[in-house]
């Protein structure tokens, strides 16, 4: 399971979809996928809407929510014609009722595709409210029995303060969830984090803005941080 935040598919600070970045992220993928590794993933929508961005806008948390899941829905197709563009076999499988855009997300369908070596990108969030997309990602990660979820970010792994901010901050290697929940590491919102640790789901943590760090990942080799 592969967690993209939106913003990843933007230029750094943009909005929306770039182009450039977005056949990037394409061929990152493709290349997981082309070494026989089911690929699942879970895009963010804070390029286009987020709640916490917006909230001066006067539009109440549930209707905003689904603005985010709508904007998840247009970041999901967007990848998906760029990877079909590199020809790789890909299905957007909402959480919302979109049919002229996606399939409804049916788990054993998106088994399916997977044992037919698609690359299988789950849309819409949960379908609900109040649930971010790293509760979405954790959630088809346990459900599709994903060996890992490997969240993709702008730094190098876990930290135990911000990198941004201070000079001195120390980059874990390996952390158990207990550690990473007594230190107030904000690797997922608590949601997700509690179920991963519910379920024994390893978690890696990786920059993503060094595209060769996604293969190694997904191979299992040792870059960022891994929780479990």
């Amino acid at each position: 399971m592969l967690k993209l935040s939106g913003e990843a598919l933007s230029k750094p600070g943009g909005f929306g979809l770039n182009h450039t970045v977005l056949m990037d992220v394409a061929k990152s993928i493709k290349e997981v996928s082309d070494k026989g590794i089911q690929v699942v993933v879970v895009v963010g929508g804070g390029n286009i809407w987020r709640y916490r961005d917006t909230k001066e806008s006067g539009i109440e948390r549930t209707a905003s929510d689904a603005m985010g899941m709508l904007a998840t829905i247009m970041n999901s197709v967007g990848l998906q014609s760029a990877l079909e563009t590199l020809g790789t076999y890909t299905r957007v499988c909402s959480a919302i009722d979109v049919p002229q855009l996606a399939e409804p997300y049916l788990r054993r369908r998106v088994i399916r595709h997977l044992e037919k070596e698609r690359i299988v990108i789950c849309a819409g969030g949960t379908g609900n409210p109040y649930f971010t997309t790293d509760s979405a990602a954790a959630l088809r990660a346990v459900e599709l029995s994903c060996e890992i979820l490997l969240k993709a970010t702008n730094v190098d792994g876990v930290y135990d303060k911000d990198p941004d901010k201070h000079s001195d901050a120390k980059l874990y290697n390996k952390l158990t969830y207990q550690e990473a929940i007594e230190k107030h590491l904000n690797i997922m919102d608590q949601a997700a984090f509690s179920l991963c640790q519910d379920q024994k789901l390893p978690i890696r943590v990786f920059n993503f803005k060094n595209r060769s760090n996604l293969i190694k990942a997904a191979e299992g080799g040792d870059v960022g941080t891994l929780v479990n």
